[in-house]
């Protein structure tokens, strides 16, 4: 299992040495306390995430076994990361760092909360976010793990899976079992979390432990934060909020009622309700928040949602008239020249032009990977074809594979 890397101490890697294949390093892209996260390539096909631990003050490697032994451990569902294999990585000054080689992810919800501003996101994206992140947490609960530090930047959106994951298992312990002092991050950190790690600050002994309700009560402020558009770091840190968060989630939803339809916001605010009482005892669980009314109501993404997250399917539009779609000679040429047009970014699987709605005159294009995708919607994107600006989205896998064209929200 041993690799090595032309490294300067100083400076990120170059390459690693994985498993006897050279990978180099394009970029780093998030740096801890105890680690770093790299993007890393061996060639066109194979991109994947690095996470290289530092040696701690007492030289040994401790949150490098702690997380490898949790992932090992909960390998296997859709919505939690995927853990390829583990390397020492030795650098040229004889430095040793352990590694976990990690399946390589999208934008986070911590990026989609910034370009969101303070519109809130839609309730497509909300709900799909909700539902994998339950779905993890569901998961992990019935294996006995509390994940202990879920946050916006611990949520990662997967594009070729087409599903939020839950990344970073460094605070993770099993239920009862409490070998961290320290969980959570401030303004996602449940009541009860707050109250141990005041207590292991001044050295004293807590009770036996958090259960897995901190898990949704971070989750609750995530999707209220999602639904908003507003970081509640301050808010949840207030008298106010302490004495009666209730008042201040109902004020949130009521300021944005105009704009939305009342009965899923209703659902939703019921939802993060369960998930934030002060008493963990009276905390929704995740198995029983996934039977809320909220996910049972179909929604339609918006047309920014298709921008943000990508998927091997591209939708085009702004590009074919009317006009081109009833002659049907026109129309195969089109066809031809899109599909050559697309073949320069990757290997294309389908295209589709749809003569009526919903969808008409769109060109949806689906790639053999989101990787090649997203390389086209970046270079077609203001691009002009046939004297038209065009406008390239990304579009669910999933939904195109049965057939299934939304109206999208604009």
């Amino acid at each position: 299992m041993a690799a090595s890397a032309n490294v300067d101490q100083s400076m990120k890697p170059v390459l690693f040495e994985i498993f006897g294949e050279i990978w180099n390093v394009q970029a780093r892209l998030g740096q801890g306390v105890s680690a770093s996260v790299y993007r890393v390539s061996s060639g066109r096909a194979s991109t994947a995430a690095v996470k290289e631990f530092q040696v701690d003050s007492q030289g040994g490697d401790y949150g490098y076994h702690k997380e490898r032994s949790v992932l090992e451990d909960i390998q296997g569902h859709k919505n939690i990361v995927t853990l390829y294999g583990v390397f020492t990585n030795h650098n040229c000054q004889g430095v040793s760092t352990r590694c976990l080689l990690l399946e390589l992810l999208d934008i986070s919800v911590s990026e989609l909360l910034v370009r969101a501003s303070s519109q809130g996101h839609s309730m497509w994206v909300i709900q799909h976010c909700a539902r994998d992140v339950l779905e993890a947490l569901s998961f992990l609960h019935r294996e006995g793990y509390v994940h202990a530090d879920l946050k916006p930047r611990n949520i990662l959106w997967s594009a070729d899976d087409e599903c939020f994951k839950l990344i970073d298992f460094g605070l993770s312990y099993k239920e009862g079992n409490q070998d961290v002092k320290y969980i959570q991050t401030d303004g996602y950190r449940a009541p009860e979390a707050d109250v141990q790690n005041s207590l292991a600050q001044a050295g004293l002994e807590g009770d036996a432990g958090c259960t897995s309700a901190i898990d949704l009560w971070s989750l609750g402020i995530i999707l209220l934060e999602m639904f908003s558009g507003i970081k509640l770091k301050d808010t949840v840190r207030s008298q106010e909020w302490k004495d009666n968060n209730s008042t201040i989630i109902d004020h949130i939803f009521a300021s944005k009622i105009v704009v939305c339809p009342a009965i899923p916001v209703y659902h939703l605010r019921d939802l993060i309700k369960s998930m934030l009482h002060n008493d963990p005892k009276h905390r929704s669980t995740a198995e029983k928040a996934l039977s809320s009314p909220f996910f049972s109501i179909p929604f339609a993404p918006h047309i920014e949602d298709l921008v943000m997250l990508p998927t091997p399917v591209l939708r085009l539009l702004n590009i074919i008239d009317d006009s081109h779609l009833y002659n049907e000679e026109e129309y195969e040429d089109i066809v031809e020249d899109m599909k050559e047009e697309c073949q320069k970014y990757g290997a294309v699987i389908s295209l589709l032009i749809p003569k009526e709605n919903p969808g008409k005159g769109q060109v949806f294009v689906e790639y053999a990977n989101a990787g090649d995708s997203k390389e086209a919607q970046r270079l077609l994107t203001g691009r002009t074809f046939d004297g038209k600006f065009v406008v390239a989205t990304f579009y669910p896998l999933s939904a195109y594979k049965r057939g299934y064209l939304y109206q999208t929200v604009q």
